[in-house]
């Protein structure tokens, strides 16, 4: 088989790197772009005490508290996430609203906010009787995959075992080391061959920091703020096709940046050496089957048996859920 070199030729349509333009929201990734669909994700910025309103038009939607914390307020009733410090401080509690669901968020704290509100195109637009959840950082569970530098810790907070109510949206983050890859072996999920693998659009939404940050109490920085020590702490994503379905994505990332996935294989995503890497995945497709199923890429798949026998990278799990112990998955799903 021939290996045609990344170039990156679909990087402006795919990815979007940290610009805000002035509107409510510093990010704004809904079916307004030409060629998505399913998924949406929005993340405000707010200062204390701010406050931002949206309603879940003909979707469902689950608040993720990156920086700080908010209080959301859903059809009138306050749920206080305390959130945390930064995403590699650890797992945050997270909430999960219905379609039709007028939210509210609220910028209860002291500094600078940064909160995330993953969506999923839904049949119901009135939500099915759906309720919302809330779930505590300390019922999010914190799994250990792959091995060596092949290690990642996956928080699966919005996926079916955790969230059973949704309808469609699938959520999760995932934390990589300064020098690993995750996402890796490159896999795909774009095709409905039910039990083998799920047609599923997703996001990844980016954040970094270098080496040393957390220990100094420092969070990331989004692109384009300048550190005082000069600092630049990125990561690097690639998608390319599957089955002659063409696609060419291949960036550097930083924090706030967003990596869209229509299809194809997708992976690795590469910490820099100098620099952990986390992301925030948001998946959803067109099948009424809730589930994430993927297949590997044969040309890479067979790193898996590498793993056997190697450890898990002693830096994972980060932050309080090394205290709560985390589940080892050495060989099995990949994120």
């Amino acid at each position: 088989m021939n290996h045609t070199p990344r170039t990156g030729a679909d990087n402006e349509r795919w990815f979007h790197p940290f610009a805000p333009k002035g509107g409510s929201w510093a990010v704004e990734i809904t079916d307004a772009i030409d060629g998505w669909q399913h998924t949406s994700l929005r993340i405000a910025v707010l200062e204390p005490g701010a406050r931002l309103a949206h309603t879940l038009s003909g979707e469902e939607g689950i608040v993720v508290p990156l920086t700080g914390g908010t209080t959301v307020i859903v059809d009138g009733a306050g749920h206080r996430l305390a959130g945390r410090a930064s995403v590699f401080a650890g797992p945050s509690d997270t909430l999960y609203a219905p379609a039709g669901s007028d939210l509210e968020l609220v910028n209860h704290g002291e500094s600078t906010a940064r909160i995330a509100l993953c969506g999923a195109r839904v049949e119901d637009a009135t939500g099915g009787g759906r309720e919302v959840v809330v779930v505590p950082a300390a019922r999010v569970p914190v799994e250990l995959r792959g091995a060596g530098t092949c290690s990642r810790e996956v928080r699966g907070f919005g996926m079916p075992d955790t969230l059973t109510a949704a309808e469609q949206i699938l959520a999760c983050e995932v934390i990589t080391p300064a020098g690993g890859w995750s996402s890796y072996p490159p896999h795909k999920h774009d095709t409905d061959r039910p039990g083998e693998e799920s047609e599923l659009e997703e996001i990844y939404y980016f954040e970094t920091q270098s080496v040393g940050d957390a220990a100094a109490g420092r969070a990331p920085l989004t692109r384009g703020t300048d550190r005082e020590d000069g600092r630049q702490p990125v990561g690097y994503q690639q998608v390319y096709g599957a089955e002659g379905r063409d696609i060419d994505v291949l960036v550097e990332v930083a924090t706030g940046d967003t990596v869209l996935v229509p299809h194809g294989w997708h992976g690795p995503a590469m910490a820099a050496p100098d620099a952990d890497l986390y992301y925030l995945n948001v998946m959803a497709g067109p099948g009424p089957e809730r589930a994430w199923l993927i297949c590997d890429d044969p040309a890479h798949g067979q790193v898996r048996a590498s793993w056997t026998g190697q450890a898990v990278d002693p830096r994972l799990p980060i932050g309080p859920s090394r205290l709560a112990g985390a589940r080892t998955s050495g060989t099995g799903s990949i994120s």
